[in-house]
């Protein structure tokens, strides 16, 4: 099993289980696409029975969500680690920026599930998006000074947008260059008059 997908939850035994699920999910897709990926290949890629799925999933479905909000909540972490609250968040912005984009470069087939492949679910699936969005949404009015909320899920929904773009264009590798322009942002948003 390929170990870039391992740090999705926490590897204590309770969570065990459930953690090499996400990876089987995570890597039968980049594999097959969400479309032609059958529980028995998640089992598979996570060496674990039909049956532990079900104790951990109702639906294939309710895997890739979980699949979606772990790898989201682990890119949001990378964010939180770089911004220091005591310390003036323009000074840290476009380091931690660079860090976000970077945690999200340094896995491809993972990119495509946040960004492409959960919007095969519908509505549970835009649901899911929209969650965690609002999630980083939050986290950057409480950062950056008088951003109000429509703002903040503005500039998360245009980085976004940025982002999908460079995985439509094969170019994950590349989001880090994305840095100067979401930094731009940002502050734009944040300076208005």
């Amino acid at each position: 099993m390929n170990s870039d997908f391992a740090t999705l939850e926490p590897d204590t035994s309770a969570h065990q289980h459930r953690s090499r699920l996400l990876e089987g999910m995570a890597v039968a897709m980049a594999q097959k696409g969400y479309g032609d990926t059958t529980i028995a290949d998640v089992v598979r890629e996570a060496s674990v029975s039909r049956r532990t799925f079900y104790e951990h999933f109702p639906t294939k479905a309710d895997c890739l969500v979980a699949l979606y909000e772990a790898a989201s909540h682990n890119a949001l972490k990378v964010l939180r680690q770089e911004i220091d609250p005591a310390r003036n968040w323009e000074e840290q912005l476009e380091h931690a920026l660079h860090a976000y984009l970077g945690a999200m470069a340094s896995n491809p087939a993972l990119m495509r599930t946040l960004f492409i492949e959960i919007l095969h679910l519908g509505p549970e699936g835009l649901a899911a998006r929209r969650r965690v969005n609002q999630e980083i949404a939050d986290y950057m009015v409480a950062v950056v000074r008088d951003v109000t909320p429509d703002l903040a899920m503005a500039v998360v929904g245009g980085i976004h947008e940025l982002v999908l773009q460079a995985i439509e264009d094969g170019k994950v590798d590349e989001l880090p260059r994305l840095t100067s322009t979401a930094t731009a942002l940002v502050k734009a948003v944040a300076h208005r008059g």
